[in-house]
């Protein structure tokens, strides 16, 4: 009888216990989210942004945080490291990288079931408890680490006594980020180009969801066309002095929103069909993306928003044919792809482009594979079914 009891005791635990699993919400568990830093808005903040509103009471860690850069976080919050309180950090985060690993190892994250980094630098070097999921949303492995570290030593200037002390960080950097990825339980990449390249430096394997826009945020209009738009910081990678150079050969107008490290340089040698637009609002983004000829792409990115942005506009993308583009620009139906970084190769995907009769609601359409509620959606499914299984191996 004694025996009968103990078993009915067991089975009855278990069967509480698996109903746990099927009735629990995202909603009954404590959640924080990590990112490397919040000093600039640009497309790794969209994410931590969304992330924000979806876990509106998960505070979010990061390195270091610069309020009047981060639009839309005015009510997170947000624990900073160290780093916070060195001088120029929110304008120089890049001086201070052999001091990441140690800001992320110093978090106290013990007490949230799941945590949520969102990186492509250090934050994913957090540690966490054993009983805690640890999901990180990543961007790219660390590029100065890994496959940028040769331009990272050329594009950055670091004073004169560090610099030559640079590459041996970079070496440390390296071996800390491999170790760091060993302690992510489960990665969450944004795009099957970056997805290849975590399973080339940490030997993982991740699952792909897009990044996203607010489809309905963006709209087409029936303004006549007369410019090309490109849009992004002036940094040697994004290659604007390709678009330049290649304008300079052409009769279009070409209208650019931005600025960086590039500005005098770029403006010194564009001819006058170059309009340099700045920093502009959001209304006016949108209104700049819509009444464009098409967006010019010539950039590597492990994803890329504004050719979504574009598209959600109805907009077409001239891109150059690699990366994180090739899965968000469909080739002839929202937009042309360019083989080479090369002026001759741009200009002809330009005279081409003219040639073409676009459809805007077909190239709108395409965009809205990539909205936010899809995004959203997913992620809530992911980290759900990924807490639950991991609830399963460590009870």
């Amino acid at each position: 009888m004694q025996k009968r009891k103990r078993w009915m005791i067991l089975i009855s635990c278990k069967t509480l216990h698996i109903h746990y699993y099927v009735s629990m919400e995202l909603k009954d568990l404590r959640i924080a989210i990590v990112c490397d830093w919040l000093t600039n808005f640009a497309g790794a903040e969209r994410v931590i942004l969304k992330l924000h509103k979806m876990f509106p009471n998960a505070p979010i860690y990061t390195s270091i945080y610069n309020k009047e850069k981060m639009p839309g976080f005015e009510n997170a919050v947000i624990r900073t490291s160290f780093l916070q309180k060195f001088p120029f950090a929110k304008t120089k985060h890049q001086w201070f990288l052999p001091f990441y690993p140690l800001a992320f190892e110093q978090m106290d994250l013990g007490k949230y079931d799941i945590v949520i980094s969102s990186c492509h630098s250090a934050s994913k070097g957090i540690i966490t408890k054993p009983e805690t999921l640890h999901v990180s949303y990543c961007h790219s492995p660390m590029r100065y680490a890994w496959d940028g570290s040769h331009e990272y030593l050329r594009t950055y200037r670091f004073p004169w006594p560090v610099n030559n002390f640079v590459p041996k960080v970079i070496h440390k950097i390296r071996m800390w980020d491999r170790v760091a990825a060993d302690r992510v339980d489960k990665f969450v990449t944004n795009s099957k180009y970056v997805k290849k390249r975590i399973k080339k430096y940490y030997r993982r394997d991740s699952e792909v969801i897009y990044p996203m826009i607010d489809i309905n945020e963006f709209s087409i209009s029936g303004e006549k066309k007369d410019y090309y738009l490109a849009v992004g910081r002036f940094t040697p990678y994004k290659r604007f002095d390709l678009i330049v150079d290649a304008f300079n050969e052409l009769p279009y107008k070409l209208k650019i929103i931005g600025s960086g490290k590039q500005e005098k340089e770029l403006k010194a040698r564009a001819k006058n069909n170059i309009e340099f637009l700045g920093h502009v609002s959001e209304k006016e983004l949108k209104e700049t993306y819509s009444n464009a000829k098409a967006l010019i792409f010539p950039q590597i990115e492990d994803f890329g928003i504004t050719p979504l942005e574009s598209m959600a506009s109805g907009r077409p993308v001239i891109a150059y044919k690699a990366g994180g583009a090739l899965e968000t620009v469909k080739n002839n139906e929202t937009g042309l792809f360019f083989n080479h970084q090369d002026i001759p190769t741009l200009k002809a995907a330009i005279e081409k482009f003219e040639k073409i009769r676009w459809n805007s609601k077909k190239i709108r359409e395409h965009a809205k594979k990539f909205d936010s509620k899809i995004f959203e959606q997913k992620i809530e499914k992911f980290l759900l079914e990924s807490y639950k299984d991991w609830m399963k191996k460590t009870a």
